[in-house]
């Protein structure tokens, strides 16, 4: 049986906009909900227990949330999360622990399985879990970010996300991770601890009913999109540098940017520059609130997506762009080159002469670079979830399949 920790899902409920690991863990529990395998879903609480959550009450969470990410934060839409995250913790503080105990009572093997980097760095509490329990335990390392590049990162977070590490190096049976590029910086990381640990690529999908549904459409103007929350290693600074000099040209009517995400931490400089700069007005413009609808709406009709981070564990963005038919110009790092192989244009983030010649050349009509790129990408399918879960349950049943005795 899986054992599904929703914790950081639940506490979601406020939140209007999803983040890469919101969008993992939402495949996940609809993967869970809609599949024929026994899975249990909990939540952790503070004193190293889990608690049973009605299967029926998330599957009404899980979509109340699905529609609110998709369609859009109406009050409505509002409401009925809120109201399904309330319905799943009153009746979970209803079962209590005790039916833990009495679910897994039956079930040979239980694996428990966070998808998330919640309450990872508690050691104590995933070590009382497996103990109590007696479960295997499997975990989703996103990426090293705060590890490797602590200065892109909250304060704190470098020491943090390294006791997220020691957990899992010390206390999992497998890992997943969405990358080689992941699972090289984990390795790295990890060094001659666990050497022979299982550590699972399989990389994340993308959901094409909600990008076949929005219609590409012929803009007023060229425009590029850049898609991501708001904080130093997106590098948002080179894109408003380059077109606070695209406007200041004589003669010049630049292409227009989007700015698709939330205000982040540590975007001092970056808040300055939109909410100060004259010459951003009215060709720059910031969509913080957005649903994947109105993004995917948004990348269809761009002339490019722009991605010019410093590290990515993975890269929900240029996927998602490349799922659409929109061209990609990119960092030159390894996470992105792994997922856009030879179709998107890639770049130094330093290089801010090469990034302002290509969004020059995608912003003509025509533009045969921009060209080239749409023929690389006939033929491309991007993948999909189904692809991932296949990847992924093998592993987990092999966890939890019971010991053979030799004869």
């Amino acid at each position: 049986m899986i054992v599904f920790d929703v914790s950081r899902l639940i506490a979601r409920a406020a939140h209007v906009t999803p983040t890469g690991i919101d969008r993992v863990e939402l495949a996940y529990a609809r993967h869970w909900l809609s599949g024929t395998k026994p899975a249990c879903f909990v939540r952790a609480n503070r004193w190293g227990g889990l608690t049973v959550l009605p299967q029926a009450a998330i599957a009404r969470y899980v979509e109340a949330l699905g529609a609110l990410w998709h369609d859009g934060a109406s009050l409505r839409r509002r409401g009925r999360v809120r109201w399904a995250a309330f319905c799943v913790q009153f009746a979970g503080s209803l079962l209590g622990q005790a039916l833990m105990r009495r679910v897994l009572r039956d079930a040979v093997k239980p694996v428990y399985l966070l998808v998330s980097h919640h309450h990872l760095e508690q050691h104590r509490l995933v070590a009382r879990l497996k103990r109590r329990y007696g479960m295997s335990f499997v975990c989703l390392i996103h990426d090293l970010i705060p590890v490797e590049f602590p200065e892109y990162a909250r304060p704190g977070q470098d020491e943090k996300h390294c006791r997220r590490v020691e957990t899992a190096a010390a206390l999992a049976d497998a890992m997943i991770v969405p990358s080689a590029a992941t699972e090289h910086a984990l390795r790295a990381q990890l060094g001659s601890r666990n050497s022979a640990l299982c550590i699972l690529v399989a990389p994340f999908g993308v959901e094409l009913p909600a990008l076949a549904a929005a219609a590409a459409v012929r803009p007023d103007r060229p425009y590029f999109v850049c898609l991501g929350t708001i904080e130093p290693r997106k590098n948002h600074l080179l894109l408003l540098n380059l077109w606070r000099d695209f406007a200041s040209r004589q003669g010049c009517r630049p292409p227009g940017l989007v700015l698709i995400g939330r205000r982040g931490w540590e975007i001092e400089g970056i808040v300055d520059m939109l909410d100060r700069c004259h010459a951003l007005r009215g060709i720059v413009s910031e969509s913080r609130r957005i649903s994947d609808t109105q993004a995917v709406q948004a990348l269809k009709n761009a002339c490019a997506l722009l991605l010019p981070s410093y590290a990515e564990g993975f890269g929900f963005p240029l996927l998602e762009a490349l799922a659409c038919g929109t061209p990609v110009l990119c960092s030159n790092i390894p996470a992105l080159r792994e997922i856009g192989g030879d179709i998107p244009e890639y770049f130094d983030p330093l290089d801010g002469a090469a990034w302002r010649a290509a969004i020059l050349d995608y912003a003509q009509d025509p533009s045969p670079r921009r060209e080239d790129q749409l023929r690389r990408m006939k033929g491309w399918e991007p993948p999909r979830w189904a692809d991932h879960f296949a990847a992924v349950e093998p592993l987990l049943a092999e966890l939890a399949a019971p010991a053979t005795s030799a004869d």
